[in-house]
């Protein structure tokens, strides 16, 4: 068995779990989720806890046994707490603001950034306008949604400025040696 794959999901009682058509259904106080059952996965539901159980041993099955335990329990979590990434803006004059559903970023570019907030993803900023916070339901859609604000200016290696995410660290290179009394003429 696998590791992953045997560990029971606990659920709390304001979650609601359904299998229909080997489409597992997962709603909660912060929204709604669904994920297709691999075949030769079976799902089974006692007391309050899911448990999944494969048909094969081959590589295959004990593969997608621990991959589909993760995603449920990913999908009960964020239907229940939610997931967040934070994003810091490095660079002088560098800062973002959250309008109408819209993040609006000025990254030294000749004109401004806008970014709609897809749907389930919630966007904000703080006052000072260098953190921007990413939250949703669904881990993957936040996690998508960081990196792309991330691409539109990714830290560069001489002076750090950019969108790096909280704790990343970017290794800074040398700059180039100043010319000197050996300089060609």
């Amino acid at each position: 068995m696998s590791r992953i794959g045997k560990t029971p999901i606990a659920i709390s009682s304001e979650v609601k779990v359904q299998l229909e058509n080997n489409i597992l259904t997962v709603q909660g106080p912060k929204g709604k989720l669904s994920q297709e059952l691999s075949k030769g996965i079976n799902f089974k539901l006692e007391d309050k806890k899911i448990v999944l159980t494969r048909d094969n041993d081959d590589k295959t099955g004990r593969s997608l046994h621990g991959l589909m335990r993760s995603l449920i329990a990913n999908m009960v979590k964020g239907v229940t707490e939610g997931y967040k990434k934070e994003l810091d803006i490095i660079g002088v004059g560098f800062r973002a603001q959250v309008k109408d559903k819209k993040l609006i970023m000025q990254l030294g570019f000749s004109h401004p950034i806008e970014y709609p907030a897809p749907n389930g993803i919630n966007l904000s900023v703080d006052e000072k306008g260098t953190r921007i916070t990413v939250s949703g339901f669904d881990k993957q859609l936040v996690g998508e949604t960081a990196a792309v604000v991330r691409r539109f200016k990714e830290p560069e290696p001489y002076k750090g400025k950019g969108i790096r995410y909280v704790n990343e660290y970017v290794r800074k290179k040398a700059g180039k040696a100043a010319a000197g009394a050996g300089a060609a003429k």
